[in-house]
């Protein structure tokens, strides 16, 4: 009777550690899909530094997640980290090469590098799988700007707002490059339109600031110019402009000009 009493007790313990240990399959699922949202919202509201570690914590118990080092890699180019941000798409496309957002996500990190040719590649590939992919295009528009084709930028800008009419930064992108082209009339028309549609668009009442500058409008590149102070300051640094932003040379130069007026 001891021994047999003994026994139980021994599978009772058995049970209750099985009961501590054990995790069903649809908590494991839960928890998983509770710790990756938790690092994604982190990544959404900005907190870079412990999103990175959310990410780190993430893919230590699940290594074999291409969505999490293609996030991971996202936040890791914002807090500068570009050579790791590569990295992590670079494993992501590995893991699952049919998945189009690593490839877009590796050319922007190859774009913050200068990579031109690297990203225009990527770019060039998700088109090719995706016809009317309006972020590849967008960021190839880009792309081809960087390598002063302004013609070929000007027709991927258009095409990326007409399969996306309510990207409002493809727009005026194609009009800054109607304005580098020379296509004055062109560009203040879309500029027009924008502001009637956005009215607290900045980017677009920039622009206008300084195509208004270059004809000779000075009033109305004033009253401009007043809303874009208000809306983003950081229409007047140069560097972010060219560098961030990816403006057109010509009507850079001629917002600076303005900008010196003053």
């Amino acid at each position: 009777m001891k021994n047999i009493k003994h026994l139980k007790i021994y599978f009772l313990l058995i049970i209750f550690l099985a009961n501590i240990f054990y995790i069903s399959p649809i908590y494991a699922l839960n928890s998983r899909e509770d710790a990756f949202k938790r690092a994604l919202d982190l990544s959404s509201m900005g907190k870079f530094d412990v999103a990175l570690q959310e990410w780190n914590i993430y893919l230590e118990s699940y290594p074999d997640d291409a969505a999490a080092y293609s996030n991971r890699g996202n936040v890791k180019l914002v807090i500068g980290d570009i050579e790791g941000s590569i990295n992590d798409q670079d494993i992501a496309i590995g893991l699952n090469p049919e998945e189009l957002d690593p490839y877009i996500n590796r050319g922007i990190a190859e774009e913050a590098s200068g990579l031109w040719l690297l990203a225009k590649n990527d770019y060039v590939f998700v088109i090719s799988k995706d016809s009317k992919n309006f972020s590849a295009m967008y960021n190839l528009a880009n792309v081809e700007g960087s390598l002063s084709n302004w013609e070929r930028s000007r027709d991927l800008f258009s095409k990326a707002a007409e399969f996306n009419p309510g990207f409002a930064m493809a727009r005026s992108s194609l009009a800054l490059v109607e304005y580098q082209l020379g296509n004055i009339d062109d560009s203040e028309k879309e500029l027009k339109k924008l502001i009637r549609r956005y009215p607290t668009f900045a980017d677009a009442r920039a622009a206008l600031t300084a195509l208004n500058w270059s004809r000779g409008f000075l009033g109305k590149a004033e009253s401009n110019w007043i809303a874009v102070t208000e809306l983003d300051p950081r229409y007047s640094d140069e560097e972010w402009l060219i560098k961030i932003r990816r403006w057109p040379p010509q009507p850079t130069k001629d917002l600076m000009r303005f900008i010196d007026l003053k």
